[in-house]
């Protein structure tokens, strides 16, 4: 419920009660003035006195409080009630002073006039709206017994309206006002749940923006890698190679020379933005770092995530780090959200002639050979999935394997052979 319909609602609320009240109030001055009781001026100065105070009671709730009726921390009513006041500030002393004294002007009224008796509808629920729960439904009880004991008293019969009347009128009020109660946290939890889905609407879009700009780099520093810099060193290693082949003197040598050194030049220039392009959990640390920082990260119900290193590190060329750390990444996302899996462990291995990397859970499993295109990321879900993986693989001369079966979790393996040694040559530049 919005709150300007919740406000809407607590004023149409309130103004009702008010034209109750001073209705009722009206009734039994009337009634008094027209049979020509003997306690007629009493039952009037009563009657002002209460509509008074009560008056007075609701101008300074009005000028009180805001406007959603906000209850007080002072309120020891549940958290999340809301209903609608009418008088002065409920949950506080001023506010359980003002109701007492309506109560017994409205006694003494009974007992002046049986007429007085139907006040006692509006006064359950000025009970139930300023009192705590454990305290208004003894009010009502006490407010309902007297209103039959004066009928009993002023009519010296017993008749089952005499009963039904006020008892019903208690219990109506009372369903009227937890129904309400029920009602308002509803909508509060509803309109809680719209915030919570508006921000992760929010969430995912910038996610989803994040995850396209990673990619849009990834995918420059590959090509850069691949194009560019391994062009320019081809060139540098070309140059050198023609620079040993000619004369010491030979005229052609300087320029020969100044050519590798704005290849080596430029080569230094695209490493540098492939560096700069990569994945920024590899750009404050190891890839181990890395996939450790993921580990930790990754939160699922009942989901342990464990690292481990295998074997002597060695330093990787970038796009290495890239496809390890996206592979991990890719399959660590695919077991939390289809394995339901209790634990998994991410493990790096370096080998003497490749880098290994295996991510296994024990999940719900799947078929790999028969799983459709959407399963396990492959497809809407927006994931690299397993066509991906490969593919990043098969780019770097590794390869991709899947074992798993239903019910006997997942283990993924990727495997890339070492580079080989940079040339002298290129050591040199």
């Amino acid at each position: 419920m919005d709150s300007r319909s919740h406000t809407h609602v607590t004023a149409a609320l309130r103004l009702c009660l008010h034209a109750l009240l001073a209705g009722l109030l009206a009734l039994v001055v009337v009634r008094a003035v027209s049979e020509g009781a003997a306690d007629t001026a009493a039952v009037v100065v009563v009657t002002m006195l209460t509509a008074g105070l009560y008056a007075a009671g609701a101008v300074r709730s009005s000028a009180v409080q805001p406007k959603d009726s906000v209850q007080p921390k002072e309120s020891a009513e549940p958290k999340g009630s809301a209903r609608p006041r009418t008088s002065v500030q409920p949950g506080t002393r001023a506010g359980a002073w003002w109701l007492g004294g309506l109560w017994v002007l409205w006694a003494a009224l009974l007992v002046l006039s049986p007429d007085a008796l139907w006040v006692a509808f509006p006064l359950y629920f000025l009970q139930l709206h300023f009192l705590p729960m454990r305290w208004a439904l003894p009010a009502v009880v006490v407010t309902a017994a007297a209103a039959i004991t004066s009928f009993v008293v002023h009519r010296q019969e017993i008749e089952p309206g005499a009963f039904i009347g006020p008892l019903i009128g208690a219990a109506v009020a009372v369903a009227t006002v937890l129904g309400y109660d029920a009602l308002f946290r509803e909508s509060e939890r509803r309109r809680e749940l719209i915030v919570e889905l508006v921000a992760t609407r929010a969430d995912l879009a910038e996610a989803e923006r994040t995850a396209g700009t990673l990619a849009e780099r990834e995918r420059l520093a590959r090509e850069i890698h691949d194009t560019l810099a391994q062009g320019l060193s081809s060139i540098q290693l070309l140059l050198r190679a023609a620079e040993r082949s000619l004369p010491e003197n030979a005229p052609a040598t300087p320029h020969v020379r100044a050519a590798r050194e704005a290849a080596q030049a430029n080569l230094a220039e695209a490493r540098s933005f492939v560096r700069a392009l990569t994945p920024p959990d590899l750009e404050h640390g190891s890839l181990a770092a890395a996939l450790e920082r993921l580990c930790a990260r990754t939160t699922a119900p009942e989901l342990t995530v464990r690292f481990a290193v295998s074997g002597t590190p060695v330093e990787l060329p970038t796009p290495y780090e890239v496809a390890l750390l996206r592979t991990a990444q890719s399959a660590l996302a695919n077991t939390v959200r289809h394995a339901e899996a209790r634990r998994a462990e991410i493990t790096l291995s370096f080998m003497d002639t490749s880098v290994a990397l295996d991510v296994v859970d024990d999940g719900r499993g799947f078929d790999p050979s028969g799983a459709p295109v959407h399963e396990r990321g492959t497809g809407g879900d927006g994931g690299f999935g397993l066509p991906a993986m490969r593919a990043r693989a098969g780019s770097l001369g590794g390869a991709l394997s899947v074992e798993s079966a239903p019910g006997q979790g997942t283990a993924v393996a990727l495997t890339l052979p070492l580079p080989l040694p940079d040339t002298e040559a290129e050591r040199a530049a």
